[in-house]
């Protein structure tokens, strides 16, 4: 259906409610609904959402552009897949620089005058880095016994070309700190990829059916990394 300029998939299921989901990285909507709904009913609901549908393809155009952040207010940052609005707040009596995530919507550097555009990325990348250690541990405890495996250890760093990795012999697993700025499914997934090898490890027909298994949906996720623009 094509509905206010946007061309909807529509996918008649048994379920109770309508349900709208954009997938990355073209924006693709997809919309199921129950089997006896109509299509004027449908066209109703989509046309309530349009705005919303065109933030979140807009969002997602947003991510695939290369840009050159000079920390100044303004500027659109990224966490957990959602954008926020850069603050930065001058302070000469700040003891510490400190990052505040603030009304679902800011994103507040607090800094002392005297700090320049890499201390102030410096900043920033440390507290990705906090965020990221306290989520990866709740998903690793969580896939742990569903997997039937143990990390004894990971770690966090930049990556040029990865967005994780195993050493197997070790049980240690590596996550790319730049998954701070993406949805914490697409975090879940790479820690499920990364753990999976610890069953598996190369990409093979068993890797991919643990994978359908544990993860039905970790092909959406593996194709929006693969768009998103790593660090150079």
């Amino acid at each position: 259906m094509t509905i206010g300029g946007e061309t909807i998939d529509v996918v008649r299921k048994n379920v109770k409610n309508i349900n709208i989901r954009i997938y990355p990285p073209s924006g693709k909507v997809r919309v199921a609904v129950p089997l006896s709904i109509s299509d004027d009913m449908i066209t109703q609901v989509v046309v309530k959402k349009l705005e919303w549908i065109k933030r979140q393809k807009a969002k997602f155009r947003a991510q695939l552009r290369p840009e050159t952040l000079r920390m100044v207010s303004g500027e659109t940052l990224y966490f957990l897949g959602s954008a926020y609005q850069l603050r930065i707040f001058e302070h000469s009596g700040l003891s510490h620089d400190y990052v505040e995530l603030r009304n679902n919507a800011y994103l507040d550097l607090y800094i002392r005058p005297d700090i320049d555009t890499e201390h102030r990325k410096k900043l920033l990348q440390e507290w990705y880095r906090k965020q990221l250690r306290l989520l990866i541990p709740p998903i690793i405890e969580k896939w742990q016994p569903v997997l039937g495996v143990e990390v004894l250890d990971w770690r966090i760093r930049r990556m040029k070309t990865r967005w994780g990795s195993c050493n197997i012999q070790a049980q240690r697993i590596w996550l790319n700190l730049e998954l701070a700025k993406k949805p914490v499914q697409c975090l879940e997934y790479v820690v499920v990829h990364e753990m999976m090898h610890l069953l598996e490890r190369y990409h093979n027909d068993r890797f991919t059916a643990l994978m359908d298994r544990h993860l039905p949906e970790w092909r959406l996720h593996r194709d929006e990394l693969n768009v998103a623009r790593l660090p150079s």
